[in-house]
């Protein structure tokens, strides 16, 4: 859910990055689990090195896919299985966490283009009664500062109990937790600050982004991604599993660390990694639930910001932008959030992205702001613990990966 410190991190889910040409050589990805061979190229060839360097940060595998017009261009490192010592699968289906925002988000403003709800209305409009207590105030709160994470509400999954241990995670992973009790949690606490007077990502926002869009057409939010979005684009490999512990195959498995009592993802006590990638992701909801892979995350990135899926009024919206926070930018240096949306600078210029992390995954993406040239980046866990005497990463551990492939 939000973005994290550069090194590594506690599991929720989250957001991400980056512009470039790929060689004419380079040929379409197979569907099935077979070795893309395209030419030998200086771009190919770095972005594998690239590929190679995230191992040291301690992500167990990664695959990387990069899109230019028709023409795709893949590799991979690592290994999808540590037990099998299987690659990950040119193919393989992960969770995307928060890049689920942007999916609910661009829904959301297809409602607005069509009139029947708009960004300036209050989430009391629409959600009578729910965000109440503690200083929490629907009335307060406009739909526009939901998706720009401007509302100030607090975080619910701080507030989960289970999400954070090894022994919680093992004892709930399989529990439901639905959209209205994961805000009932947030109105446990205060507002971070009063709406629109600041910026703080927070999953609680989309968690009633997704409510609102249920109360406005009278279906859940995952009827109305799959039919404005999922189906259309033909994303035949994105599923919303609601409370489905399963992701379909193929897949690869998603390891999970969770520090001991007191103990940073940098201490020794930083516990050993555990399969996690069977779970309920119900608590992520509208927030971070979707699977997918990198060919799918590079359609909808490309359609989305190449006009497809929103009108120009709209997709203005969506992209009109405003300062991120001091730990945001520590990550994503320059980088501003707009409506489901995050604008990053690159070595070639603006990029458009929203990454995600959920225990067990780490997704990574950007797009050039004329959609024509995308790259999304999977890695099989979202807890890496990188290796003896490698330097903390100064930034996210992506984005010279995501650079290149944009900026070539």
């Amino acid at each position: 859910m939000p973005i994290t410190a550069p090194s590594v991190r506690r599991p929720a889910l989250l957001a991400t990055l980056v512009a470039a040409a790929l060689p004419a050589a380079a040929v379409a990805a197979p569907a099935a689990d077979a070795a893309p061979s395209p030419p030998k190229s200086g771009l190919r060839t770095a972005l594998q090195r690239d590929a190679d360097g995230l191992l040291r940060y301690g992500t167990p595998g990664v695959l990387v896919g990069v899109q230019r017009g028709t023409r795709t261009l893949k590799v991979r490192s690592g290994h999808g299985d540590l037990r099998t010592r299987r690659a990950v699968p040119w193919n393989a289906k992960f969770r995307i966490g928060s890049m689920t925002k942007p999916f609910v988000a661009t829904v959301v403003l297809q409602l607005v283009g069509e009139g029947r709800l708009s960004l300036d209305d209050r989430v009391e409009r629409w959600l009578p009664g729910l965000v109440r207590g503690h200083g929490n105030d629907g009335n307060a709160v406009t739909v526009r500062q939901l998706l720009q994470h401007t509302s100030g509400l607090p975080e619910y999954t701080a507030l989960i109990p289970w999400i954070s241990t090894r022994k919680g995670f093992e004892a709930h992973r399989f529990d439901t937790v639905t959209a209205r009790e994961a805000v009932a949690l947030a109105m446990q606490e205060k507002p971070t600050f009063a709406p629109g007077t600041s910026w703080s990502y927070s999953n609680t926002n989309y968690a009633l982004a997704g409510l609102i869009v249920e109360a406005v057409t009278g279906r859940p939010w995952q009827d109305e991604v799959r039919d404005r979005i999922v189906t259309p684009l033909r994303l035949r490999g994105t599923t919303l599993p609601g409370t489905d512990p399963d992701i379909p195959a193929p897949h690869a498995v998603g390891y999970e660390r969770f520090p001991g009592r007191g103990a940073t993802a940098e201490d020794p006590r930083y516990g050993r990694q555990i399969d996690a990638t069977r779970q309920n992701v119900s608590w992520g909801g509208a927030a971070g639930e979707i699977i997918s892979t990198v060919d799918d995350g590079n359609r909808f990135l490309r359609a989305l910001v190449g006009g497809r899926l929103l009108a120009p009024a709209q997709l203005a919206e969506m992209q009109r932008t405003v300062p991120t926070n001091a730990a945001f930018r520590k990550n994503w240096p320059g980088s501003r959030y707009g409506l489901g949306l995050m604008r990053v600078p690159t070595s070639c210029g603006p990029s458009w992205s929203h990454g995600g992390d959920i225990m067990g995954f780490m997704t990574r993406n950007g797009v050039t702001p004329d959609g024509r040239r995308s790259v999304v980046v999977t890695m099989n866990t979202d807890s890496p613990k990188r290796r003896a005497g490698v330097a903390a990463p100064k930034h996210d551990i992506t984005r010279r990966v995501i650079d290149r492939a944009l900026c070539g």
